[in-house]
């Protein structure tokens, strides 16, 4: 068998994978969808209980539609919010299951390589096909030959410590009973009586904390939650662009989350600390937990601490492989200047594809959530066109691929999280201040190089 005749494998059953998978398809391309999980859409189960602040919509993939219509399937209300729950059972779990033999579940990867080649190797390399190792649930191992590699796998394993520096605070490992790295679901009683009537430290800024904050604050409003008191843990200071977009937010529900985040302190139901970076978590004799900053600074104990700062890929299975990162980001390196919190304002994201995703490793591409690194703020339907060019390019059709169209609902938002080091003098240099200005395409192709990105201001206002 050629090189060519091999399927593509792709690694992770999740939004993005299974569109993956549905694209190459449609492009008479053989996928094979790897998933460590033992249903699609594992990880997205996980926080089932969460509603997306993007519609149905905006979070189902053309191609993966069309696959889906020969099986009866109804596509829900384009302008309704599906939970993580319903967005798995209603779109993911059909798509896997028109996919059939093509996905294998409880199949989680361990490397991937070139065959005869570790990542030293020159001689002959690019000839070689991939070959992916894999662990099935039941222990067994096995191996897998590939024409090519995308990597879906997502960042959901791997979520971003306590610690200020990005490492583990001192103590966070031993009070680990005490912390959680995902959003609770205060609907479970035995999730509700942890946090009800305690005192939560929520760490971190966006969406998922917003989430957190506002959960806890409908908490504290019922009779069993009474004395459910949040402390909100900020790196930086409060600013406009604190509480996300708000009304300006081109995602209503998004904007809404920060809102609400808003009112939960406004409310007294949460009390901001800013400026603080996580050092060491000490522990009272009581059991209760304290947070100490980097400047020796401690906060009154708390029952829990909910740690929500963001997430990182995980590259250990991909070792062998030569991949070009950024070395900040850890993010394509053609990719990582567009998305990059440092420097890029309002939540723009400029399309991309198969061209900002490639690696030294031809075949090989990192798509999804995986792609942005470390950075925040990723849609479901910057992925599906994503694959759709990776997928067109592995085709061969280079023109389709080439041709990437991409618009995103902006923030509402100047500046991103990396900003949260940087002094706030003003509300227009913290940012918070602006939506696209009317009739102007925000997301036009191509997109600008680096150098024009990076020549784009971090504060301010769009357009200014």
């Amino acid at each position: 068998m050629s090189v060519q005749q091999l399927p593509v494998v792709v690694i992770g059953a999740g939004p993005v994978g299974l569109a993956a998978a549905a694209h190459l398809i449609e492009q008479g391309v053989e996928p094979l969808v790897l998933e460590a999980g033992p249903v699609a859409g594992a990880a997205v189960r996980e926080w089932s209980h969460v509603k997306l602040f993007s519609p149905w919509g905006e979070v189902t993939d053309p191609a993966a539609e069309k696959l889906l219509a020969p099986t009866g399937w109804v596509r829900p209300d384009a302008t309704a919010y599906p939970s993580g729950g319903d967005w798995a059972e209603q779109y993911l779990q059909p798509l896997a299951e028109a996919l059939g033999e093509r996905v294998r579940f409880g199949a989680t990867v361990t490397g991937v390589s070139r065959v005869g080649r570790d990542r030293v190797v020159d001689a002959g390399r690019e000839a070689q096909p991939y070959v992916v190792h894999l662990r099935y649930a039941d222990g067994n191992e096995a191996r897998v030959t590939a024409r090519a590699v995308i990597d879906a796998s997502g960042t959901w394993r791997t979520p971003g410590p306590a610690g200020g520096s990005g490492l583990p605070a001192l103590g966070e490992s031993a009070a680990a009973e005490r912390i959680t790295y995902r959003v609770p679901d205060l609907d479970d009683p035995a999730v509700r009586a942890r946090y009800a009537g305690r005192r939560t430290a929520v760490i971190g800024s966006g969406a998922s904390a917003f989430t957190a904050l506002a959960g806890l604050a409908r908490l504290a409003g019922t009779e069993e939650g009474a004395g459910t008191r949040a402390v909100w843990v900020l790196r930086r200071g409060i600013s406009d662009s604190t509480f996300g977009g708000g009304e300006a937010d081109q995602l209503p529900a998004r904007g809404a989350l920060g809102l609400a985040a808003k009112a939960a302190v406004d409310d007294g139901h949460a009390e901001a600390v800013t400026g603080f970076r996580t050092d060491a978590i000490d522990r009272e004799a009581d059991g209760r937990l304290v947070l100490v900053s980097e400047d020796g600074s401690r906060l009154d104990p708390v029952d829990e601490v909910i740690v929500l700062t963001g997430f990182r890929p995980d590259l250990s299975f991909l070792s062998e492989l030569r991949l070009g990162l950024d070395e900040r980001l850890q993010a394509p390196v053609a990719l990582a200047p567009l998305i990059d919190p440092n420097v890029h304002s309002c939540g723009t994201v400029y399309p991309h594809g198969h061209r900002e995703l490639s690696h030294p490793e031809q075949g090989v591409y990192l798509v999804g959530m995986k792609s942005y690194g470390r950075a925040p703020t990723f849609l479901a339907m910057t992925g599906y066109e994503q694959v759709r060019s990776v997928a067109a390019a592995l085709a061969g059709d280079i023109e389709s691929a080439d041709r990437v169209q991409l618009t995103l609902p902006e923030t509402g938002v100047c500046g991103g999280a990396g900003l949260f080091d940087a002094p706030e003098t003003d509300p227009a240099a913290a940012g918070g201040c602006c939506a696209p200005p009317p009739g102007t395409a925000h997301h036009a192709a191509p997109a600008p190089p680096p150098a024009t990105v990076a020549e784009t201001p971090s504060g301010g206002c769009c357009g200014s």
